[in-house]
């Protein structure tokens, strides 16, 4: 078996902290290994608990979520393992979570989501299979960015036909499997070929590749 997912809690609200650790400690393949009630505090954590995944608070005392999370983000003493950050909020359409991701966030939660879509949401951004609620998460750039005004950059072209189609599928939110279902293709294959975008487009998970899409007009 191997070994579970490690989970830090980032909110000021303990009652609420309280609750998503008893949800997730309650799954035999997740654990949380740190607490903190304020982004300062968070980021000590975080730097020694070294996590798989954060669950990040956006509006906190002391330090917001989005210093947090940029911080964090830029720490180069976590090497080619960086924590995946998900921003948690109150309300789907919030500019905030959109700048977090921008700045490389893993994906969004609202604060109300149900305790089975959070546990799946963790395992989905742990895996880097799918994005966290596409759909929600395609709305919230439509709402934020409005029309693309980026020029679409030369690496795009230095991607194949096939990269291309696999591309516009990843930009929509479906997941490796649902691409493969749609394309014929074992989900390796479409594994190896989303390794391959990311990497030409220098871009860091597939919720990165949502926002470049978006940006370039190619969503």
């Amino acid at each position: 078996m191997s070994a579970p997912i490690r989970v830090v809690l980032v909110d000021d609200q303990a009652l609420f902290r309280a609750g998503i650790r008893m949800v997730i400690d309650s799954q035999p393949d997740l654990e949380v290994v740190g607490e903190a009630g304020d982004g300062e505090e968070g980021v000590r954590v975080v730097r020694a608990a070294r996590p798989d995944v954060v669950l990040m608070d956006i509006r906190m005392p002391v330090r917001d979520g989005l210093a947090a999370t940029s911080e964090l983000l830029a720490d180069t003493s976590f090497g080619d393992h960086p924590p995946r950050v998900v921003m948690l909020t109150t309300f789907d359409l919030d500019e905030a979570a959109a700048r977090a991701i921008q700045q490389g966030a893993s994906g969004f939660l609202l604060k109300d989501a149900d305790p089975e879509f959070l546990l799946a949401a963790i395992r989905t951004v742990h895996a880097g299979s799918a994005v966290i609620a596409a759909s929600a998460t395609r709305d919230l750039f439509a709402h934020v960015m409005g029309p693309a005004t980026a020029p679409v950059p030369p690496a795009y072209g230095e991607l194949t036909e096939r990269e291309r189609e696999i591309f516009a599928l990843a930009a929509r939110g479906l997941s490796n499997a649902e691409i493969a279902q749609r394309e014929y293709l074992s989900e390796a294959t479409v594994k190896t070929h989303i390794s391959r975008i990311l990497a030409k487009l220098a871009l860091r998970d597939r919720v990165q590749l949502v926002v470049f899409a978006f940006e370039h007009g190619l969503a």
